[in-house]
């Protein structure tokens, strides 16, 4: 086995690899000197732990391929290193941003502010066309308030294939898109342009989040919850908190479900209706697996989240954390091309969480 592959093996497999591995592994995708597949997409996952780096990718942009730009633009962005900006400019350009939403998760590490200027001529163009609507969205769904003057360009995708993750970003941005509050009301009740399916219960959230009125979000999540389809409604209820104190009871009865994710969600729920941790903390925990394998079938970081929003009160839940935060492997279920980025995503969300309990103990 060569250095390089040895290197590259490390890297995908362990939390903490010797620095040497990434050393050998950015210089030989710089160089193209037998990089490989693996070598070239473990570095624009790499984010920080390439930092040592930053330099050396830097001075690379616009010496090789395109394709081999790209991965060194976005081993800059996940960075939030600015020098990534010209190229992502040539590339939006040349209508080549990244188009996956794993992509847009790491375009989202630098500034609204500095990338905004790019994207936003990208999103004018039609929307029935668009290569990369659902990574862009994504990236502004991320940036919440910040994309804030993207509202009008994201309005222009209702009624298109990308309309839920439209009503997503408006709700995300909140009042600085008050302006579509009867579009959302018309989604939210089954009127909006291709209405259907899943599309009420995320216009009513966003409806309160840019009004600030309640009301549809939970007729609509409400409902959703008592007619069955409660995993769908839940995470509103959640964000609804006391405002959703009626639907209370329905919502701890659903803690008992057989379903992982309706009863991590209900727990998730319940705590923020009613303020009360107390029957949350044993759902959530028995969801937590120390042996998890990235299966995205199972609610596991979704729960350790919640923990972490907990606080203080999930302090029995830190032990098995900090056993999980130790080990060295990665998760090992995603594959190569996400890998590194499914399970820093798990290490941050584990290292919050612990953070948070920490914190507010007394």
């Amino acid at each position: 086995m060569s250095a390089l592959d040895e290197a590259t093996e490390a890297v995908y497999r362990y939390r903490r690899p010797d620095p040497w591995c990434w050393e050998v592994v950015v210089k030989a995708v710089c160089a193209r000197t037998h990089a490989s597949w693996s070598a070239d997409h473990a570095v624009l996952q790499a984010g920080g732990a390439v930092a040592a780096h930053a330099d050396l990718i830097a001075g690379s942009l616009g010496h090789g391929s395109a394709y081999s730009d790209e991965l060194l633009t976005l081993a800059l962005s996940g960075m939030g290193d600015l020098r990534a900006l010209p190229a992502l400019q040539r590339r939006a350009d040349a209508n080549r941003l990244p188009s996956s939403r794993s992509r847009a998760r790491i375009l989202a590490v630098l500034p609204a502010a500095e990338l905004l200027p790019v994207v936003l001529p990208v999103l004018r163009q039609n929307p029935e066309q668009h290569y990369s609507a659902t990574a862009l969205l994504e990236l502004l769904a991320l940036w919440g308030p910040a994309s804030a003057p993207a509202v009008s360009e994201v309005i222009r995708f209702l009624g298109t294939a990308d309309t839920y993750d439209a009503l997503r970003v408006l709700g995300r941005i909140g009042p600085p898109a008050a302006a579509t509050a009867d579009r959302l009301a018309a989604y939210a009740t089954g009127r909006g342009r291709g209405a259907g399916g899943s599309y009420p219960r995320r216009a009513a959230w966003a409806h309160w989040r840019v009004t600030g009125d309640p009301t549809l979000a939970l007729d609509v999540c409400g409902a959703a919850v008592r007619s069955g389809t409660a995993s769908h409604g839940l995470p509103f209820l959640a964000d609804l908190g006391p405002l959703a104190a009626v639907h209370a009871a329905p919502v701890r009865r659903l803690m008992e479900s057989p379903g992982a994710w309706t009863r991590t969600y209900a727990a998730h729920a319940y705590w923020r209706i009613t303020g009360d941790p107390g029957p949350a903390i044993p759902v959530l925990l028995a969801e937590v697996d120390a042996a998890w394998d990235g299966d995205p079938a199972m609610p596991v970081r979704e729960a350790v989240r919640i923990l972490g929003e907990i606080g203080a009160p999930a302090v029995s839940a830190a032990p098995l954390l900090r056993r999980i935060l130790a080990q060295e492997e990665r998760l090992s279920r995603p594959w190569d091309g996400v890998r590194i980025l499914a399970d820093r995503a798990y290490v941050r969300t584990l290292t919050e969480a612990l953070e948070r309990i920490e914190r507010w103990r007394v």
